[in-house]
Order: structure tokens, then sequence, then C-alpha cells
């Protein structure tokens, strides 16, 4: 058991991710294996320590780096992530990223993707027996959250909010 600084007992740490330990899908009646799942890539620069042929440029952004590609579920929980040199297409990405996710979580029938993608993802998905559908932008002027795919941008904001994963340091730190 774990203590303040105080010295008064705390509750163990919850396990919420597929990587650490069961999923909280099983509350409230629901399945614990995902069904539903979204896709998106980020470019993040790196620091000059990364070797130049771990690096890209996303001409699209003008970011000199990496591309993160993730799949979470519609909680937002990581259930695949890709890292790439900044230059790799979203969509070459996308299909490496739907190969894990059908291998590791077969009961995935539904992904959402942004307009970013190509056809190619869609008959890639079809193929695993996966329907791959874009959330259309709305046209409205301003901000305005896109329905299923606001989970994983939440998401991309989390693992922005830890430094070593803001940027792509490259090196094991000892």
């Amino acid at each position: 058991m774990t203590t303040t600084r105080s010295g008064k007992p705390t509750a163990p740490p919850s396990r919420s991710t597929t990587c650490c330990g069961t999923r909280p899908g099983g509350l409230h009646g629901r399945s614990p294996e995902p069904t539903a799942a979204v896709v998106d890539a980020q470019s993040v620069k790196t620091s000059a320590n990364v070797a130049e042929t771990d690096q890209g440029i996303d001409a699209g952004k003008k970011i000199k780096g990496r591309k993160r590609h993730v799949i979470t579920d519609t909680l937002g929980l990581v259930l695949a992530v890709l890292v790439t040199a900044a230059n790799v297409h979203d969509t070459a990405g996308g299909k490496l990223l739907l190969d894990d996710l059908a291998a590791a979580h077969p009961s995935v029938t539904k992904v959402w993707a942004d307009g970013g993608y190509q056809n190619s993802i869609f008959n890639h998905g079809a193929g695993l027996g996966i329907d791959v559908e874009v959330v259309q932008r709305s046209h409205a002027r301003g901000f305005e959250p896109l329905p299923k795919r606001w989970v994983i941008e939440r998401t991309f904001g989390w693992l922005m909010q830890h430094r070593r994963t803001g940027w792509g340091f490259g090196t094991a730190s000892t």
C-alpha cells in the first residue's frame, strides 16, 4: 500500500488501459472489449539529438520530426500506436494500425477517421471486416468539436501534457 507525504494510506492506482490491465468498459452493462475505434495521426517536432534517418518532413504542416499514428476506443484509451517519420502519409500508417487492431481486438467492427485518409484505407479495412467511415467537417465558422473524433484529439492532448512525449527525444533516459 502506498502512502502520502503525511503518512496516510492511499488507494492503489487504478488500471484503465489495455496495456496495463483491464478496460473499464464492463461498467453499466457494456462489454469490456471495444467494438468501435477512432484513428488519427499527429506530427511532432523532434529534438536535435534524433538521427536524420528517423525523421521526416510533414510538408502539409511544415514540421520536421515524427508522426504518431494512434487508434483509440470510444473512451479515448489507446488500442494501437505506430511512430514513423513525419513524411509517412496518414493512410500508410493507418493501414498498418488496422492490421494491428484486427489482430489484437477482433471485436472492433467500426473505425472513424478524418478526411485525410484516402480510399485505400476503406478497402483495406473492409478486407479485415472493419467498416472505416470518414467523419465530415461541418461548414460552420469557428471551432466545433467533431462527433466521434473529439475523443482522439483529447488523447493527443493527454500525450502532449507530458513533456517526454511532447517532443521526440530519440534517446533512452538512464
